[in-house]
């Protein structure tokens, strides 16, 4: 109550050019809380040692990783976990808990027996939905329609923003908005909490998560390590903020079910043509959904978040199909995964707009999330599963190109036009198109 009286008395004082000096000197008569210079401490992970270290699971482990591209080396953990049994130094001990902790995170999680065995081909189609669009004309793509209504820049933005990225002009702003709008009035209602999110999180958060920070093939940005005392990247994904909004919780209610909007910073590449412009690119908003749920019942959560995807998309009028995806394409946390592909006309292909995972214990483990069903139990581990209700770029991509009209129109879906002033058509914007340079001279 002190310090806010002496702020207010700082505040209506007409002094501006020694306000910085007082506060200056009132800060420093007052120290900063330890907890907020004290460097983040990550929660230990637990493991589940009976199951990884006991011999008799030994081969379906290995069968496990092998058929996940070969990730982890459970006879690594296996021979680590033994010596550790028999160590009686303490330090020599300690050392062996990190080496073996450090073994066990590189195991993936177990594979559900209804994903197929093997790469991306051998994916299942679980459904198709909405009608395929015959065109009457050559459609146009969505880089092409952007350009000719000067709605979307790509090129030119080397001295801004550099490769794989874009500007969203006028309409294809609004479109963006619209699309962010309509699907949150369709999950919030479905028990869903809104959740503002950080962009910058702990490396070791994201590892906790599934996702490497290290290595070569990783695409996690990361920000320069001399600024901060622990290393911090840049979220690819909502899903590993709102997992860490959980962490080194014991809740007593489930399912909890949130949902941000956010920027997502992928530093992946890609040297396909199909996948140019604006269906792979670097940073891009996307409405995540994402769960907490009791052991065992991912799998229902899981459906429960397709669901909501089908809806969002049939009402947009896309033709997609649902996917049931192999091994390979499950990364390290994934118990279980659907993929969502629409028809993109322009090039003629199937494109990924959305992904739900079961991660089951996998996140909950290295993030010390329980479940207590009374105040005098320790609790159990819960499980966790994430969705994509929106991937923006993609989703304005099948839009546009699928509801383009042979005279160069481009109809908006009737769900977003409420969200658009009621306005049916795109309309060219108004902005200059592509930028000039000339040279010019500086006072010196």
């Amino acid at each position: 109550m002190r310090a806010f009286q002496i702020w207010r008395q700082i505040s209506k004082s007409d002094f501006t050019f020694c306000k910085s000096k007082v506060i200056t000197r009132f800060l420093s008569s007052h120290p900063v809380p330890e907890a907020w210079t004290r460097p983040f401490d990550p929660p230990s992970p637990e493991f589940d040692w009976l199951y990884l270290c006991d011999d008799k699971n030994r081969a379906a482990i290995e069968e496990n990783i092998v058929n996940r591209k070969g990730v982890g080396d459970i006879n690594q953990v296996i021979s680590l976990w033994k010596t550790f049994q028999k160590e009686k130094d303490v330090a020599k001990k300690e050392s062996l808990l990190q080496q073996l902790n450090e073994a066990a995170s590189k195991i993936p999680n177990r594979t559900s027996p209804t994903s197929p065995i093997g790469s991306e081909e051998q994916a299942e189609c679980k459904g198709l939905f909405g009608t395929k669009r015959e065109f009457t004309f050559k459609p146009q793509s969505v880089m092409e329609i952007g350009k000719r209504l000067n709605l979307l820049r790509t090129s030119d933005v080397g001295h801004t923003t550099g490769p794989r990225t874009y500007y969203f002009l006028s309409d294809f702003a609004k479109l963006e908005q619209a699309l962010i709008k309509y699907t949150l009035d369709n999950i919030l209602p479905q028990g869903f909490t809104l959740v503002s999110v950080p962009d910058i999180l702990s490396a070791s958060v994201v590892e906790a998560c599934g996702f490497r920070t290290t290595g070569d093939r990783n695409q996690v940005y990361k920000l320069e390590s001399n600024r901060h005392d622990n290393p911090l990247c840049l979220a690819g994904t909502a899903e590993i903020s709102l997992a860490g909004l959980f962490m080194n919780e014991s809740l007593t209610t489930l399912p909890k079910k949130v949902c941000a909007v956010s920027r997502c910073y992928r530093a992946e590449v890609s040297r396909l043509e199909e996948e140019q412009g604006i269906y792979r690119v670097h940073q891009f908003t996307k409405v995540e959904m994402f769960g907490v749920t009791k052991n065992q019942g991912g799998d229902d959560l899981l459906l429960e978040f397709l669901e909501i995807e089908k809806q969002l998309f049939q009402n947009l009028g896309l033709h997609f199909r649902v996917l049931e995806m192999p091994t390979q394409e499950l990364g390290a946390p994934a118990y279980r995964k659907f993929d969502i592909e629409t028809w993109m006309p322009a090039k003629e292909l199937w494109g990924e707009i959305s992904s739900a995972s079961n991660c089951t214990d996998y996140q909950i483990r290295r993030l010390n999330i329980k479940y207590r069903e009374t105040n005098k139990d320790d609790g159990v581990h819960a499980e966790t599963v994430n969705g994509t209700a929106c991937a923006v770029p993609r989703l304005i991509m099948a839009i546009v190109e699928n509801n383009q009209q042979e005279d160069g129109s481009v109809v908006i879906p009737e769900v977003l036009r409420p969200y658009m002033s009621g306005q049916t058509h795109l309309q060219r914007s108004p902005l200059r198109g592509k930028l000039t340079f000339s040279k010019g001279k500086h006072p010196r």
